[in-house]
């Protein structure tokens, strides 16, 4: 990785990607959920900068900067040569993943879907918004909130009380709790269907090796579950 690369990634997709860039000096950049968004970072920086990759929490990948949308078949064959390089080192596609949250951190994500159907349903989502606005919550299973965004006014506040503005091209209807344990949960209707949704991230700091995967997911799913009981999405 070169200090003129740069990777992009949505707003709700791991934070893992973060830490990759950070300790290999290449700028990340956030971006809304939708590709066309993605396109939109190219293009700014196209002849200036190098994009070498950017995706989004539902497996969608863009590898290269050509098609400018989601590339399922050239994320395949990126992922082969990478199983291919991997095989000649003696290793699987499961150790380079192991090797990957020993590096730079184990994060279990999930994704809570509230279905609300019909006029009612619509408008049930809006208040669950509108609530979480007036009543943004001080802690989620456990661990304290210390910064919250929201991205329809583009503020970023935090536990001492300042405020930031957050540098994205327009609104958004999404909001983001992230905690003291580096915990994160987002929520934002869907756009096209009926539901709201609630991407939780935990983080587990404690990983240092594939043996520590079993104890760390566990430990993760027990944390989401206490999340989502704060959030009375049980």
């Amino acid at each position: 990785m070169k200090p003129t690369d740069f990777l992009v990634k949505t707003i709700v997709t791991t934070e893992v990607i973060a830490e990759i860039a950070k300790k290999n000096n290449v700028e990340l950049r956030d971006c809304y959920t939708g590709f066309k968004w993605i396109a939109r970072e190219i293009a700014i920086s196209e002849g200036k900068q190098q994009y070498i990759g950017g995706g989004e929490e539902s497996f969608g990948f863009l590898p290269y900067d050509k098609v400018r949308d989601k590339d399922a078949p050239a994320s395949i064959c990126l992922i082969c040569e990478i199983a291919a390089w991997a095989k000649d080192q003696g290793k699987t596609l499961y150790d380079l993943l192991m090797q990957i949250y020993a590096e730079y951190g184990f994060s279990k994500e999930f994704t809570v879907n509230v279905v609300r159907p019909g006029k009612t349903g619509a408008d049930e989502i809006k208040q669950m918004m509108s609530d979480f606005r007036a009543n943004p919550p001080q802690e989620l299973g456990g661990s304290k909130v210390v910064t919250w965004k929201d991205y329809q006014t583009l503020e970023e506040k935090h536990a001492d009380g300042s405020v930031e503005k957050l540098n994205m091209p327009t609104t958004s209807n999404v909001l983001q709790w992230f905690c003291d344990d580096n915990t994160k949960v987002s929520v934002r209707p869907s756009g096209t269907e009926p539901k709201i949704k609630f991407y939780i991230e935990v983080k587990d700091s404690t990983f240092k090796c594939a043996g520590c995967y079993n104890r760390c997911t566990a430990a993760a799913m027990e944390k989401i579950e206490a999340i989502k009981k704060s959030l009375n999405l049980e």
